[in-house]
């Protein structure tokens, strides 16, 4: 076949590729650049997806291409990326909400803007390969796609990718999906890649991602669940659900963040107990294995993407735009902008979407 690889300069989208050059397929090297000078700080380093370093990561994709024999393509996404995943996030924020960038990037840009300019570009392709850690599956009764957890539990990413449509996982390929984070850098090892010199983990931003909002100015009132103001913030971006350390307040009980409200644009704070809950609404849902005319079901349900899954009833609501979830044991800190990722006694990803 021919297939688009999506590299990141990272050892997992490199080792994707020599796995799909030694399979001898016909391959093009693809990387979205998405940094813009002036929006974050330029000193700012670590390895992200989004910083100044990414020059280096071009190099270092460019590189294993020309090892590899195969054509380089880098391709201007930062116009789409701003919009869609910095915007976004900035304003998820404002309203009280803790964004996930990576399930925003992967759906929309990355497997979405990223293959489109690719393809406007005249480049051909039957099929795009990345280095995520997920499997795909086809439902032999419904001939639906859908996402299976990876053979490395520890490596799973099927959570930030559960908004992929059906047209778009009908065109990925996951080449690292059956393997273990061990065996992939054995092959990098083998080929001389030192996993040293192509990272791995990356946060979303270089430096904090607080520098976002250094042009807002909103600051506001900490209180108590029952309403006394115990101090000021300096921004709902500061806080998310379950924070304990770094609230600005002190207390002779250990306090936690329960809730942002950006109505009253107040951070609100309780003890622990206020945090566990057992049911919880989940809406703008991406349907995978299932359809919204599944009917209730039960499932394994994860709320952020290091949790565990906790068993849950779920039940259709609104035509299928929002699901009512019951936990079948209390669950702590759920977020609202965060994702709740359905998941069936296999792994397979059943449907998504956004805790409200």
């Amino acid at each position: 076949m021919k297939i688009a690889v999506a590299l990141s300069g990272g050892v997992d989208s490199s080792v994707a590729a020599m796995l799909l050059k030694e399979q001898g397929h016909e391959l093009e090297g693809m990387t979205m650049s998405v940094y813009r000078e002036g929006i974050i700080d330029s000193s700012s380093c670590g390895n992200a997806c989004y910083g100044p370093d990414e020059k280096d990561d071009i190099e270092t994709a460019a590189e294993l291409c020309r090892n590899l024999g195969i054509p380089y393509h880098v391709f201007d996404c930062a116009d789409e990326y701003e919009e869609a995943v910095l915007n976004y996030f900035k304003k998820e924020y404002l309203n009280g909400r803790t964004p996930n960038p990576c399930v925003r990037c992967n759906h929309l840009v990355k497997l979405g803007v990223l293959p489109e300019a690719a393809a406007t570009s005249g480049l051909d392709f039957d099929m795009i390969a990345t280095g995520h850690y997920a499997r795909i599956c086809r439902d032999p009764d419904s001939g639906r796609f859908y996402l299976l957890q990876a053979a490395d539990l520890s490596k799973d990413q099927s959570y930030f990718l559960y908004r992929l449509s059906q047209q778009q996982l009908s065109k990925l390929l996951f080449p690292l999906g059956k393997l273990s984070k061990q065996e992939v850098l054995k092959i990098a090892a083998d080929a001389g890649i030192a996993a040293d010199d192509y990272e791995e983990s990356q946060d979303f931003i270089a430096g904090d991602y607080k520098q976002l909002f250094r042009d807002v100015s909103t600051s506001g009132e900490i209180a108590d669940i029952e309403g006394k103001i115990l101090g000021r913030h300096s921004g709902l971006w500061n806080y998310t659900i379950g924070q304990r350390r770094g609230i600005g307040i002190s207390s002779p009980e250990p306090l936690y963040v329960v809730r942002l409200d950006s109505e009253t644009n107040r951070v609100v704070v309780g003890p622990k107990n206020a945090l566990s809950v057992s049911t919880f609404k989940v809406s703008d849902i991406v349907w995978m294995k299932l359809t919204k005319e599944s009917g209730p079901f039960e499932a394994d349900v994860r709320i952020r993407s290091a949790g565990k899954s906790v068993p849950a009833e779920i039940s259709i609501e609104e035509e299928g735009r929002l699901l009512s979830v019951t936990a079948h044991s209390t669950v702590n800190a759920v977020t609202p902008g965060q994702s709740a990722v359905f998941y069936d006694g296999s792994g397979a990803v059943l449907c998504g979407g956004i805790i409200v």
